[in-house]
């Protein structure tokens, strides 16, 4: 029986690379079902996914050991994933439920190829919505431990749910360096595209003092550096002086929607490849 695989990979950009690849699948006896590639004539980096079916003959230890053999030629930076294989998710939420009640709809309605395995909050709020999808929920806050305690809760739940990927779902707390640093390229973060124009408490009531005409969300990667993790997606939207600031938050609110899921779809379809500060995300 055949088996479907997703290859992504990066190095250093020069001729052959195209043609290496898809000779050893061939090698193999692969079908190549779809294939990007881009190369950054800034950075010298080129970056490729391809989708393809191997024979039931061909094992995933096969195809690794002959990828292994193939690398340091190119130096090539690869992954490879079974297709059948969905990625697990634990999410964080504070009080707001919107992208959180995206999310579960989505996953259930079969929109996102992903599995929610666990919800977690600093608050107890959404306890409801999200055991009536049949989730597991975990309400985290942060007590006399302070921060490293509850984040290593945080942690705890990752390695018991086996979490692929962790989703700020408005989750409204600040993540340390140290578990940023623990979980690179496996957080996502969405927030209001007016930062940092409008920082701090009431954003969306900044915004409409000063007569904003685009609303918007960026969903990227979380590091150190608060809210500048290299960006997967962003939505925009028009308004005008009719809108209020409850109406701007009411846009914006499906604007983070939108982005978000769009992210944690291409993250877990193994779109999305980290180009440094940016990202390459092939759609």
């Amino acid at each position: 029986m055949s088996s479907d695989y997703i290859l992504t990979l990066s190095c250093p950009d020069r001729p052959g690379i195209v043609a290496a690849v898809s000779g050893l699948l061939a090698e193999h006896g692969c079908n190549i079902l779809e294939s990007q590639q881009y190369g950054d004539t800034a950075t010298g980096r080129f970056f490729m996914r391809v989708q393809f079916t191997a024979p039931g003959d061909v094992t995933e230890d096969g195809l690794r050991a002959g990828l292994a053999a193939l690398a340091p030629e190119f130096a090539l930076d690869w992954r490879l994933h079974d297709a059948a294989t969905r990625t697990r998710v634990l999410i964080l939420v504070s009080k707001a439920g919107h992208c959180l009640n995206d999310l579960l709809y989505r996953q259930r309605s079969g929109l996102l190829d992903i599995d929610i395995v666990a919800v977690a909050s600093n608050h107890p709020d959404l306890r409801p919505l999200t055991q009536s999808y049949g989730i597991d929920y975990h309400h985290l806050p942060i007590g006399p431990g302070g921060k490293p305690a509850q984040e290593a809760e945080i942690l705890t739940l990752v390695e018991h749910y086996r979490a692929d990927l962790v989703v700020l779902a408005r989750y409204m707390q600040v993540l340390s360096d140290d578990l940023c640093g623990k979980l690179p390229g496996r957080i996502i973060n969405i927030h209001h595209s007016f930062l940092p124009s409008f920082k701090g408490a009431r954003p969306y009531h900044q915004a409409h003092a000063r007569g904003v005409k685009l609303i918007g969300a960026t969903a990227h990667y979380v590091t150190a550096d608060l809210d500048e993790g290299p960006i997967i997606e962003q939505e925009v939207a028009r308004v005008d002086h009719t809108h209020g600031p409850g109406d701007l938050m009411a846009v914006g609110r499906d604007m983070e929607c939108l982005a978000l899921a769009r992210a944690v779809r291409w993250h877990g379809e193994h779109r999305v490849l980290l180009n440094g500060d940016k990202t390459v995300v092939f759609r």
